[in-house]
């Protein structure tokens, strides 16, 4: 598996990330920021396949369901 997909979801407070494995399971996680949910998203990826015995993935895409939007003031 070179790549996964996480479904990016704003939330009331938080981006909430998800990815279903094919195979059953898979990985939830959630950050206050777009910086802190991709750390957060690094190191749930990293433990979950390592718990599997499998190489992680080279590539993590996000499909942010809702858009993302900048607050500039």
């Amino acid at each position: 598996m070179n790549e996964i997909v996480f479904k990016v979801e704003q939330e009331e407070d938080c981006l909430v990330a998800t990815w279903d494995d094919p195979k059953g399971g898979g990985i939830a996680t959630q950050g206050e920021s777009v910086p802190e949910l991709i750390a957060m998203i690094r190191d749930a990826a990293a433990g979950y396949f390592r718990a599997a015995g499998i190489p992680t993935p080279k590539r993590v895409r996000l499909h942010f369901v809702n858009d993302p939007e900048l607050v500039l003031a």
